[in-house]
């Protein structure tokens, strides 16, 4: 079996060698130019096309009658897209003998759309996981092909919820791709009315604002906690990213009420505490003052009388 692949990214480059170890016939891999002003701090689906000596190109836009006549001239059997962040046009998809299927970062039908696993950290979820499906004219609208759940733990970031979606992404093409290249492949239902549609987030969307509720705060934290760009406040003329936080157990919370009545900012054998709206503490345990870590009592400096 033949497929052109549109892939990028740490799932890009996971996928891929998924298909090459079944033995699946990789005409085109499609991909990205790494954007310079972003932190690459992925792998490189270029470098593995490299490695295997497969043909990849990085046009700019997925819908131009070049790359269309290009992908059809292959006649391929399959397309799949990987990671990649353009939409692919229904032409295009349409040249797929067997059909274009997508590797989204969810369990469809929840959080369709952009940087699905930031959102779901984000809303404290406790489950997220990979979703392979057909690709349709709305995004992560099409059939269910395959699905595997992984967890969200408590303090787990979204840089290391992706690494656990990396690999359940991985696992669940694996297990598709048998009853997909032998046409015995079933088709399960994407209810969109049983999830929703988030769109992308922006550095200014970590801003903090301590008049929410700890829980919140230290999802946000989570969410967007480096690689990404980080959950911040702006202090006179420093920006103070906040790295790393934890909620204390119950015991912790009430004994720093006790000790410190309403006190906001709390340095306690040496741990580091914010009081949030909610009136719970949060601890801080990493901080970045501009572009260099700093110790935490660095923090409280801002506050002093």
């Amino acid at each position: 079996m033949k497929a052109v692949v549109f892939a990028y990214h740490d799932v890009g480059v996971h996928c891929l060698k998924v298909l090459l170890a079944r033995g699946v016939d990789v005409a085109l891999v499609v991909t990205h130019e790494d954007n310079p002003a972003e932190n690459i701090f992925f792998a490189s689906v270029a470098g593995l096309c490299a490695e295997h000596g497969i043909a990849c190109i990085a046009p700019e836009r997925a819908d131009t009658p070049e790359l269309l006549a290009q992908v059809a001239a292959i006649a391929t059997d399959f397309i799949f897209s990987f990671y990649y962040r353009n939409m692919l046009p229904l032409a295009l998809l349409a040249l797929a003998r067997r059909g274009a299927y997508n590797m989204h970062g969810s369990l469809l039908p929840k959080y369709r759309g952009r940087v699905p696993i930031n959102w779901a950290v984000l809303h404290g979820e406790t489950e997220t996981g990979a979703t392979l499906h057909e690709m349709a004219l709305k995004p992560d609208a099409g059939a269910i092909i395959g699905q595997t759940a992984v967890p969200i733990l408590p303090d787990d970031t979204a840089y290391e919820v992706f690494a656990k979606v990396t690999v359940a992404a991985e696992q669940t093409l694996w297990n598709a791709l048998p009853a997909m290249l032998d046409g015995s492949m079933v088709r399960l239902p994407n209810d969109l009315a049983k999830g929703s549609y988030y769109g992308r987030r922006t550095p200014q969307d970590g801003l903090i604002d301590w008049r929410q509720p700890a829980q919140d705060l230290h999802n946000l934290v989570r969410a967007v906690a480096p690689p990404y760009p980080g959950a911040f406040e702006q202090l006179g003329d420093d920006k103070i990213t906040v790295l790393k936080t934890r909620m204390p157990a119950a015991a912790t919370d009430a004994a720093l009420h006790a000790r410190y009545g309403a006190q906001a900012r709390i340095l306690d054998d040496g741990k580091l505490y914010v009081r949030c709206g909610d009136g719970l503490y949060l601890q801080i345990l990493g901080i970045r003052v501009n572009d260099n870590d700093a110790p935490l009592n660095h923090y409280l400096k801002y506050f002093a009388a």
